[in-house]
């Protein structure tokens, strides 16, 4: 494979949520800093929201890296298109719990008890749900009434919803109302910016551990960019079809046609179809 001629011990450019590869650009930061300060300050709803590819999963992934797993017990869901009670019994078992047999009143009670305990040793509790703007208006009740679990000076767990830009619409509705006063903490992720893509491409390449410099002239810098708008996803997926064409032609320069062929073989069609 092109990652042996390139003496690489990973794929940089794999599309998958690695967080050992996570590009902490300005806007990430922040993110981060959005929800380790929800988190430490236990802020209750906490939602992060970003298009397509904008690098939503990783950063979560990197959060719960950073948490010391003996302080901080962690529940992640990545698929939220469950019934009301499916949902209870996923968030239990994903903090290793056994969901007992019974009705929702049960399972509520059962979470209950494992926060309160949980508190008592002095633990935070942190439940992510992710593609959160596919939950139906119901389920997203459901998940309101679950931060009603709370004592009278603080609440028993922190709640993130991650999803795309539907979630921040779905929760202009009306009907939503209440949980949507009950988020203390949001933040958007937007793309990198075109000074950050060859940055990104360089902390990618480094990380998978690129020995020799692959260089990218600044006129494959621009067309990747204009390709790409700088979300994350759709630079991998790009780079690593010019990564390929690069071990084709045994070279390390990457030029403005290796570009323009990868796009086109991603896309189908020519570029000039493509760019108008």
């Amino acid at each position: 494979m092109y990652k042996d001629f390139y003496e690489l011990s990973e794929y940089p450019f794999n599309v998958t949520s690695d967080p050992s590869f996570l590009f902490l650009s300005d806007v990430h930061k922040e993110a981060l800093s959005h929800l380790l300060y929800g988190i430490n300050n236990k802020k209750g709803f906490i939602t992060i929201t970003g298009e397509v590819g904008a690098g939503k999963t990783t950063l979560c992934k990197a959060l719960l890296n950073k948490l010391n797993k003996n302080e901080v017990k962690t529940a992640y869901i990545f698929n939220p298109s469950l019934s009301g009670k499916q949902l209870l019994e996923a968030i239990l078992e994903d903090f290793g719990i056994t969901p007992e047999k019974g009705n929702k009143i049960v399972l509520f009670r059962q979470l209950n008890n494992f926060l309160l305990n949980e508190l008592k040793l002095n633990h935070n509790v942190l439940l992510i749900i992710d593609e959160a703007q596919n939950m139906k208006k119901p389920l997203l009740e459901e998940i309101r009434m679950l931060s009603n679990l709370e004592t009278e000076k603080e609440k028993l767990f922190q709640i993130i919803l991650v999803g795309q830009p539907q979630l921040r619409e779905k929760l202009t509705n009306p009907d939503l109302l209440q949980l949507k006063q009950r988020i203390s903490v949001s933040f958007h992720l937007t793309p990198l910016t075109q000074n950050e893509l060859p940055k990104y491409i360089a902390h990618r390449l480094t990380v998978a551990g690129s020995k020799k410099d692959i260089i990218f002239t600044n006129s494959c810098l621009d067309l990747i960019y204009k390709y790409t708008k700088g979300v994350p996803r759709t630079i991998n997926l790009l780079c690593d079809r010019i990564l390929l064409h690069g071990f084709v032609l045994n070279t390390w320069t990457i030029d403005i046609e290796m570009v323009q062929k990868s796009i086109e073989e991603i896309e189908g069609k020519l570029l000039e179809k493509i760019m108008m």
